[in-house]
């Protein structure tokens, strides 16, 4: 395939809530330029987009998705991505890939707490929005009410571009307010339309919104400003450079109108994206950890690793976002994170899961490659001798935890490959094989996000594990100052063991983890012991005396102390620590801290003094609540452990139609009623002895 020249090449994130159409968009727009031969439905499982096995049986998008698409000598490559809590991450690395966000919105439902989720990684990335409202032939579709909350969540930088004609069923096309022209859509799903007349009851708002979008894309530049307020009018020219500035410089988030499913206003969709959305010629220098690196198609090799997929079959594929320079195949290329060249074989472009050959690729361009040995998500590719690198990915903090249990041993010799590729591939689950139970404990974003997990295990690995009701990540910790003196010593014939220290342990502020410092004075413990106090320390933290949970938020100093000059060593040193340590967690009024969850729910009014109550019956502390469209947002600060069962309770309270979404917000201590309940188990567990309960 050709190269194609950087300010050709468009990079579109498809974002937006769960179920606001961006899969079926991505179908329409490859089905209208001839890239499928066949429009692809999420209900038919049949979308180059949402492939993986999982998608296809949930019907949703679990992971973003790359595909494109020439129209009229321009590459478009799209990033369908997800919109549930679970998996919302994948739309903040989409757009670290992409120039402009395409945000969909449902005529039906409005702007969903998702969309501003996003909404708010755009703003940090300063990324340009494009708004769409779908799904505009559902029976409740109203676009005026979809518009105000746009309005309402994203402020009056959105503007109208377009306007309906009809609403629901009889929705039929739409109203171009810059060309001023009306357009019919047919009823087939093929995309075509034909220009008609502007309907006579609609020509006042045509003229008024035209007028307020001409003075929006006039406003933020003075020659335009000077202009429309002499002439009363922008020329094509004007409009096209002023809204194309508007729009990158976030001055304008443009609204358009489509219906992906039946094909209408798709095709006047893609002409703006492509007229109007910047090229990454346009968009200015990209940040690195030292400084910024320009775009520049004859500058060195700048790109990040965005996305990785990885496959039983074909093996582990990588996706980069060329910021600068040329990607050539059959090259070696330096990976700034991993200090070490890569061999990069064959280029390809992906849609969906299909590989197509690309061959030399340019500034700006989308291109994957298969089979990289060290390379990962967030990785940077450059120039050894100029290199750069470009901040790493931020994934969020696993909210719930399994403990999995491999069926077979033949299951437990694969699990560890198999877990390795699936973390390859979504870099948000964690995995760690519990000290005091032995258990191998899966952590991730929701239960939703681990059972995909263990059904990808399964499917796709051919592991079977069973799951484990959830852990709770407890820590523990201690709340008052201590002073503590260790004498060890130890003589068995031949060199014996000494070591004498005097450390002062106490708490530290929520979320501080552990600090250690030494305050030796006149050289009673030579500076060569001190790293073995502080070693003896840090592998004991791991294992608290409550309930065996790792041991958070204190300090120790090292004040004083005493050695012998041949019994002396690093190992007793490190006993003596270990040991201090002990005692200062029995004398330092030691506590459990359990995970506290910033909680949002989503649903009807109605049924808030359900939710109201039922948080609150789960210690959960209302934090607000807002009104957003038909819905009611609470945000609660609720521990880890009362929601673990949250969600069939939602269901049952709503009918369905309430969502729930949370994260991890701090630790705070477990009311001591509790904490009797938790160190029972604990020693059953066989996490501590009955005697380290003092």
């Amino acid at each position: 395939m050709a190269k194609f020249e950087s300010e050709m090449i468009r990079n579109i994130a498809v974002v937006g809530h769960g179920q606001t159409g961006k899969t079926s968009l991505t179908s329409a727009l490859l089905y209208n330029t001839g890239m499928v031969n066949r429009f692809g439905k999420t209900e038919q499982g049949n979308t180059v987009t949402d492939f993986d096995e999982e998608e296809i049986e949930k019907k949703i998008s679990i992971s973003a998705s790359v595909a494109y698409l020439i129209k009229d000598k321009y590459k478009v490559n799209l990033i369908d991505t997800p919109g549930f809590a679970n998996f919302i991450w994948e739309s903040r690395v989409a757009l670290r890939a992409a120039e402009t966000g395409l945000m969909i919105v449902s005529a039906t439902e409005g702007v969903e707490v998702q969309s501003e989720k996003i909404f708010d990684s755009m703003t940090e990335l300063g990324k340009p929005m494009i708004l769409a409202i779908n799904k505009m032939t559902k029976e409740l579709a109203n676009y005026e009410t979809a518009f105000e909350s746009i309005i309402e969540s994203f402020g009056k930088n959105a503007i109208p571009v377009q306007l309906p004609i009809g609403n629901g069923n009889d929705f039929k096309g739409i109203i171009d307010l810059i060309s001023k022209k009306a357009f019919q859509y047919d009823t087939e799903e093929k995309g075509t339309f034909k220009e008609i007349d502007i309907p006579a009851d609609m020509a006042d708002v045509v003229d008024s919104k035209r007028e307020a979008l001409i003075e929006k894309i006039a406003e933020n530049d003075e020659t335009l400003m000077e202009k429309y307020f002499e002439d009363g009018d922008l020329t094509a020219e004007e409009i096209l450079k002023g809204l194309k500035a508007g729009i990158l410089n976030r001055d304008v988030y443009p609204v358009l109108i489509i219906d992906a499913l039946t094909n209408i206003g798709v095709a006047h969709l893609l002409d703006f994206v492509i007229n109007y959305s910047p090229s990454i010629l346009e968009v200015g220098e990209f940040d690195t950890l030292d400084g910024k690196v320009k775009p520049d198609p004859k500058g060195n090799i700048a790109g990040l690793i965005f996305k990785t997929i990885s496959d039983p079959f074909t093996g582990k594929i990588s996706i980069l976002k060329i910021i600068s320079g040329e990607f050539k195949p059959d090259t070696s290329y330096y990976n700034a994170n991993k200090d070490t060249d890569e061999r990069v074989g064959n280029l390809f472009f992906l849609q969906g899961k299909t590989q197509e050959p690309a061959g030399e690729v340019s500034t700006g361009d989308i291109v994957a490659m298969a089979k990289l040995k060290e390379t990962q998500t967030g990785d940077t590719f450059t120039v050894k001798k100029e290199q750069v690198k470009f901040p790493e990915f931020k994934f969020p903090i696993p909210s719930i935890s399994f403990a999995i249990e491999p069926k077979s041993r033949a299951d437990e010799n694969k699990i560890s490959v198999s877990l390795h590729k699936i973390i390859e591939e979504d870099p948000t689950v964690r995995t760690d094989r519990d000290v005091q139970t032995k258990e191998l404990v899966i952590s991730g974003n929701g239960q939703l996000h681990v059972e995909l997990v263990v059904n990808k295990l399964k499917k796709k690995y051919g592991v079977e594990v069973t799951m484990k009701p959830p852990k709770v990540p407890y820590l523990e910790t201690i709340k008052k100052h201590t002073d503590i003196e260790v004498k060890y010593k130890k003589q068995s014939g031949g060199r014996g063991q000494y070591a004498h220290i005097l450390i002062k342990m106490g708490p530290l502020p929520r979320g501080k983890g552990f600090e250690f410092t030494e305050s030796i004075f006149g050289g009673s413990i030579p500076k060569n012991y001190i790293p073995a106090v502080e070693k003896g320390i840090l592998e004991s933290k791991d294992k608290g005396l409550l309930a065996g949970y790792p041991v958070v938020d204190f300090k120790v100093d090292l004040y004083d102390g005493g050695y012998h000059d041949v019994d002396s060593s690093d190992m007793a040193f490190k006993i003596a620590a270990s040991k201090a340590y002990k005692k200062g967690l029995t004398d330092g009024k030691p506590t459990i801290l359990e995970p506290v969850m910033m909680v949002e729910v989503v649903a009807p009014e109605e049924f808030m003094g359900d939710i109201n109550g039922t948080l609150s019956g789960r210690r959960g502390k209302i934090q607000g609540m807002e009104t957003k469209g038909k819905n009611t947002i609470i945000k609660a600060a609720v521990p880890m452990v009362e929601m673990l069962d949250f969600n069939p309770n939602l269901i049952s309270i709503t009918g369905g139609r309430g969502t729930y979404f949370m994260e991890l917000d701090s630790y705070s201590e477990v009311p001591a009623h509790l904490q009797k309940r938790i160190i029972a188990n604990a020693v059953a567990e066989g996490r501590v002895k009955e005697e380290e309960e003092e």
